[in-house]
Formats: C-alpha cells, sequence, structure tokens
C-alpha cells in the first residue's frame, strides 16, 4: 500500500509539473506573440532610412553654369535612390536662343538637361533633408512653377531666379539673381544653412 501510494503521488506531481501540448502550443504562440513588436519595430525602422531631400545644385557649363535643384529621396548613407530635376533653361542645345536670350525672352524648359545629373560637373550644392509633409510641400510648388515658366530671359528671369523661387517657397533668404550660379548657390547655402550646411564647394572653373 504504501508503495503503490507513493506511485500515485509521484504520477500526480508529474501531471501537475508537465505542461500539456495545447498548453505547450499556447506558449509557443505567446513567445511568437511577443517578438511581434519587436518585427514591426525593426520594419519601421528600416521603412525610416529613406529620407526625402531637397539639393540646390549648381554645374559647370560652356557658359557660365547653370543653378537647378534635385529632389528625391536618399538612402542612409545619404546615396540618392530616388531623383527628379527642375531647373529653367532654353529650350534648345543651340546656342542661338541662348545668345538671343540675353536680350529678349526665349521659350524654356524646366527638366533636367545634360550634365545635371553628372558629378563631374556639380561646382556646388546645398541639400536639405525634408520630412515627407515637407517634402510633398515643396514638390507641388515646384510642378507649379514648372508650369508657369515658360520664358527664359538672362536678366530677369534666369536660372538662378527660378531656384531662388523654390528657395523662397520654402522660407529661406536669397542672393542676387545676377551672381553666376556657382556663387548663387554657395552663398544661398551661407545665407541659411550656416557653416555645417550640407554643401560642396569645387574650384571656380
Amino acid at each position: 500500500m504504501s508503495g503503490r501510494l507513493m506511485f500515485v503521488t509521484f504520477l500526480a506531481i508529474a501531471a501537475v509539473a508537465s505542461p500539456t501540448r495545447a498548453e505547450a502550443k499556447s506558449g509557443s504562440a505567446a513567445t511568437s506573440v511577443a517578438t511581434t513588436p519587436r518585427a514591426t519595430a525593426v520594419a519601421k525602422s528600416q521603412q525610416k532610412v529613406a529620407r526625402y531631400f531637397i539639393e540646390f545644385r549648381a554645374r559647370y557649363a560652356l557658359s557660365y553654369g547653370h543653378a537647378y535643384v534635385i529632389f528625391g529621396r536618399v538612402n542612409a548613407a545619404g546615396k540618392m535612390i530616388d531623383r527628379d530635376v527642375a531647373g529653367l533653361h532654353p529650350a534648345s542645345n543651340s546656342t542661338v536662343p541662348y545668345v538671343l536670350g540675353h536680350y529678349i525672352p526665349v521659350p524654356a524648359e524646366t527638366g533636367v538637361s545634360d550634365g545635371d545629373l553628372d558629378d563631374r560637373y556639380r561646382s556646388a550644392s546645398w541639400r536639405v533633408i525634408l520630412s515627407q509633409a515637407e517634402y510633398k510641400k515643396v514638390v507641388a510648388y515646384i510642378r507649379d512653377l514648372q508650369a508657369r515658366s515658360h520664358f527664359w530671359q538672362a536678366t530677369v528671369q534666369n536660372c538662378n531666379a527660378f531656384v531662388g523661387q523654390i528657395a523662397r517657397s520654402m522660407g529661406y533668404k536669397t542672393p542676387g539673381i545676377w551672381l553666376r550660379p556657382r556663387n548663387y548657390i554657395i552663398e544661398l547655402r551661407e545665407m541659411n544653412g550656416g557653416p555645417n550646411a550640407i554643401g560642396y564647394t569645387g574650384p571656380p572653373g
């Protein structure tokens, strides 16, 4: 009797201490649920890696250069992964409209021009990181400005003036539009970004 009692007691203790298959499954599910918030946080962190930006830029050219903006997204390393270009320039590769545009307005384009995306030709730049809301606002202004910019004229409505309108829409101060594009971007950066602004300055060219 004493031996049987001890055996039954041992079985009872083992049954209490050992989880059932359902309990084990439930515990596994609980562990899975517990890791879900962490996985979600990681996913959200990865989504935040890509940031929005606008870069005010000037490039070298056979003339005195060209000013324009590049805008889109950059990854955590600062590399552009999604980009678009807006800038005002004569709607022709011929030098004739360019020369005439120093006296009278000539038809203009507001998209990318030859050399805009080639870093070898960059003479100066100033990059500003934006929130998604700020970016959407800036892009909406750029699209509207492009839609109503039909002419280029060197002394009144030139590439610097186009860039300046975008900068002022963002609340920045702007220099005079008669500077060389390289100097215009440098002054724009110094007037608003301070000495630690994200930028580049190339040789005079």
